[in-house]
């Protein structure tokens, strides 16, 4: 059966608009829409009926402009019938497959665009939601008529609000991260975007030991403020992820916010060196289009002695992952370790020797059992340097693997660590004072 039979069958059936008529025939040829398809198919069938009219005044032709003219929505065939003084009955008021709804494409992308309005992107898509009953119906009539030419309704409307928003805003579809997504019901009318994070890195220092990295709830109250907290909700006054993320919060216009980094430093110990990776998610950011160097100059003058920022770039989610197994990285430590009986020079260049070069096994310590698995992990050690402070206090520097405890490496943790400072000398330790002092992972953007 030819194209031009076919599509007069599915018109002698149902009212169909040049968009759903077309649509059925989208593979065959290109760099053409539905509806220039499906309007060039009724006006061939208008052309071919009309000239038959010259060679017969039988009924039957006419009826077949009848059903262009009414079933087909064909202005030609109508204007055909008049000037042949013929009557019809436009009794079709909607197209059988879409219910008129490809007639009001420029208002529905109206409405997409003053949805869009009010945030900033640089790339968006466009989701095509549908009724089931809309699907099901194209379904049962692609079967009926055994049509495997055709092209789905969804993609249709995706492809031409798709190039409307385009065309309008001036922005790149992107159809595996886009900051946007438009998700479209032409039937219902409703527009729902789903706005995609903003991720901000860069690298922190933080150089006082009463910041903690992250904001903590009270544990009494949960963060809605008692006597124990002093009615701020915070089990700490100040954290790393506050003086960084607010910022960052308040000039995108985001709902919330996220702080990620590669591991993290305890309350009392410092990050030095050039910084600790980190990275900000903001959820549903308004505005992308965000000053950074201003940005870091506003977080580093509202922490000044305590948190600094540096290198602060746009950057992925791809990136975030990346930054959570920051085991691969290699971090450099120094801390002061007090012993409870004297050392000698001996003991010092025993834990050199005895801690270079080895995999420690380390059980979950005891402190963090309460927010970690209780896991054996193994971590590697790269050198260790040891200086006398006094007759019980020395100054260790540990390069290690990413994801060891170096305090429980010189306490032993009840041996939950093994080996451990204290297990080496057989002289209990404790850590005083720690420092990060470098925490070696690529993370360009």
């Amino acid at each position: 059966m030819g194209v031009q039979q076919k599509a007069f069958d599915l018109l002698s059936k149902y009212p169909l608009c040049d968009h759903c008529l077309g649509r059925q025939f989208a593979a065959l040829g290109y760099s053409m829409e539905n509806n220039v398809r499906g309007s060039s198919l009724k006006i061939v069938l208008t052309m071919q009926t009309n000239d038959l009219l010259k060679e017969t005044s039988d009924e039957g032709v006419v009826d077949k402009l009848r059903v262009l003219a009414t079933n087909g929505f064909s202005k030609t065939a109508q204007e055909t019938l008049k000037h042949l003084k013929q009557e019809f009955d436009l009794t079709s008021e909607k197209c059988f497959l879409c219910d008129g709804v490809f007639d009001k494409v420029e208002e529905l992308t109206k409405k997409v665009l003053a949805a869009l309005a009010d945030y900033e992107f640089s790339t968006y898509l466009v989701g095509i939601e549908l009724p089931v009953k809309i699907e099901e119906r194209e379904d049962e009539f692609k079967a009926a008529f055994d049509i495997g030419t055709a092209e789905s309704m969804k993609h249709e409307f995706g492809r031409l609000f798709g190039k409307a928003i385009g065309a309008r805003t001036g922005k790149e579809a992107d159809y595996l991260i886009p900051d946007i997504v438009a998700v479209l019901n032409p039937f219902l009318d409703t527009v729902k975007l789903q706005v995609n994070p903003l991720f901000v890195g860069g690298r922190y220092r933080k150089l006082v030991r009463t910041v903690s990295q992250s904001k903590w709830l009270c544990s009494n109250c949960r963060g809605r403020g008692c006597e124990k907290c002093g009615g701020t909700g915070k089990l700490y006054s100040e954290s790393v992820e506050e003086f960084t993320s607010e910022p960052l919060l308040g000039a995108s216009e985001g709902a919330a916010s996220f702080f990620h980094a590669s591991g993290r430093e305890d309350i009392d110990a410092r990050m030095l060196g050039t910084g600790r990776p980190f990275i900000v998610e903001i959820s549903k950011p308004k505005k992308r289009f965000i000053d950074l160097s201003f940005i870091e100059e506003a977080i580093n003058a509202g922490a000044i002695g305590k948190v600094e920022v540096s290198g602060l770039h746009f950057t992925t989610k791809d990136k975030v992952r990346r930054l959570k197994k920051g085991e691969g990285a290699v971090k450099e430590y120094r801390l002061l370790a007090e012993f409870e009986n004297d050392v000698l020079d001996k003991d010092l260049r025993l834990i050199e020797e005895k801690l270079t070069g080895i995999t420690v096994k380390q059980q979950t310590p005891i402190r963090v059992l309460h927010r970690r698995a209780d896991l054996i992990r193994e971590r590697y050690i790269y050198k260790v340097k040891v200086k006398k402070v006094s007759l019980k206090m020395a100054l260790l520097e540990i390069c290690c693997q990413g994801g060891l405890y170096v305090k429980e490496l010189v306490s032993g943790d009840k041996n939950r660590t093994v080996p451990s400072v204290s297990s080496l000398l057989g002289n209990r330790a404790k850590t005083l004072k720690l420092d990060v002092l470098n925490v070696i992972i690529d993370d360009d953007n």
